[in-house]
Order: structure tokens, then C-alpha cells, then sequence
């Protein structure tokens, strides 16, 4: 079964999270796979690209296995390499990108979701940094998108947070652009649907004017979240973090 798939239909090219089993976690294959499928679809004549999740969540974050990465630095900087490339990837394409977010978007998830240029989201859905329940820190840009929706202020405590927010409450905060009450696959179809019947091409060119002025700033971060991150992994709190979610139990930090 591919993990990730991809869909092309009505000049939209479809990218599908396909682990519905785990709410569509995130592991290095996975990553690697939807990596692959950007550079696919840059060239592509598709002017949309819709990322969603097959099932009841957009994407849980990382996948457990992940935690194993820390233990081996030729393979951490192979993720965090890898999530690099999939960021500016992402962020720079000479496309629309539509979030349809059913379900749950965390961790690096919600990362995702937030290097688009539209969030559509159920109102039952449910978005969360949550990096700090096992002491690390957001990835994917989480920091840049973040500051970029809410401000400083908003973003450095949301993130300290293990807050889950709900649809129209995201919608409030300013990281949901549009709520539905339907599937939010079909609302971002019809997203979709309007945008191919307007100026396109100079909507693009105004969004790669300021993804282009920005891109430095986002390589800081996420070269600040790699050197950070993998400190955050060697504390004790985020071994107690991780010992705690596989026990399911609340965590005892002590800041160190």
C-alpha cells in the first residue's frame, strides 16, 4: 500500500496521506515518499495541489518509530534533511496549495497544514503542536508558520501549550482560513473550483513574491529547529516525555 498517494484530476494534483490505520503518522519512508511526489508535481500543469488525509485524521505527526531517529545522527540528519527539502519545497511551489484538514492535524502535521496557502477545516477538526508532551520542539517550520499566522506572542505560547483546538476556535486564532461543516476534502474541491476561474497566474506571481522575500527567514528556522531539536532529544525530559506516552501516562517533568 503506498503511504502516500497522489491524485491528478481537473488541473488539481490530489497528495493523500494514506495511513489511515496510525491517523496517518509520519515516518521517514512516508517522507521521503511525499518528498518525491512535490518534485513530481512542480513541473506538472496543475495550478492546485490539495493535501489531505485518507480516513479520520489529516495527520497524527510523527510516527512512533521516529523516536529511534534521535539515537542515530546519520539518520536524524536524514530526516531533518529530508523535512527541510519537503519545507522550502512546499512553501516555494509555483502553486495554490489547499489544506483539507478532517480529523486531526499534530505535531509535525499541523506543520504541514500551515505551509499552505489555504487551511479548509472541519469543524470537528482538532489542531496541536503538542511537541512539548515528550520535551521537543516543533519541526517542519512550525516556528515560521506559527509566528506568521499569530504573532510571536500567540505562537511561542500556543506551542508551550498541549492545547487542541477545534475548528472554529482555530478559525478565531487565524490559522483556519475556512470552515465547513461538510467533508473538508469536498470544501477544498470547491475552493479549487473557484480559483481556476480566476486570474490565476497573477494570483501565483503575488504569492511567490512574498514566499520569495521570505525564504531566508524560513531556512533560519529550520536550521535553529535542527540544531535545537536534537539537544531537546538528549534531555531527560524528553526521555521521561516518551516513556511516558508509551506507558499513557502523564509526564513528570523536572526541566532538565
Amino acid at each position: 500500500m503506498e503511504k502516500v498517494k497522489l491524485i491528478r484530476e481537473n488541473g488539481v494534483s490530489t497528495i493523500k496521506f494514506n495511513r489511515p490505520d496510525s491517523y496517518n503518522a509520519l515516518d521517514l519512508e512516508t517522507l521521503e515518499k511525499l518528498l518525491g511526489i512535490l518534485n513530481e508535481i512542480e513541473g506538472n500543469n496543475d495550478r492546485i495541489v490539495l493535501l489531505t488525509g485518507e480516513g479520520k485524521a489529516f495527520c497524527a505527526g510523527g510516527d512512533v518509530s521516529m523516536m529511534a531517529v534521535f539515537k542515530d545522527m546519520e539518520l536524524f540528519d536524514r530526516l531533518m534533511d529530508t523535512l527541510e527539502q519537503i519545507t522550502l519545497k512546499l512553501y516555494l511551489l509555483p502553486k495554490i496549495v489547499i489544506a483539507a484538514v478532517n480529523g486531526s492535524a499534530a505535531g509535525l502535521g499541523m506543520s504541514i497544514a500551515l505551509n499552505s496557502d489555504y487551511i479548509v477545516a472541519q469543524k470537528d477538526a482538532k489542531f496541536g503542536m503538542l511537541f512539548a508532551g515528550i520535551g521537543l520542539i516543533p519541526d517542519g517550520g512550525g516556528h515560521f508558520f506559527l509566528k506568521e499566522r499569530l504573532g510571536t506572542h500567540q505562537a511561542k505560547q500556543f506551542i508551550w501549550s498541549l492545547d487542541q483546538v477545534h475548528g472554529e476556535e482555530a478559525k478565531k486564532m487565524g490559522f483556519v482560513d475556512i470552515l465547513t461543516k461538510g467533508a473538508a476534502e469536498e470544501g477544498a474541491l470547491q475552493l479549487a473550483a473557484k480559483l481556476q476561474v480566476s486570474p490565476l497566474q497573477a494570483i501565483i506571481k503575488t504569492k511567490m513574491i512574498l514566499h520569495h522575500q521570505q525564504k531566508e527567514v524560513l531556512q533560519y528556522f529550520l536550521r535553529e529547529e535542527k540544531r535545537e531539536q536534537i539537544e531537546a532529544a538528549l534531555t531527560k525530559d524528553h526521555r521521561e516525555g516518551v516513556r511516558a506516552f508509551l506507558e499513557k501516562r502523564k509526564p513528570y517533568f523536572q526541566g532538565k
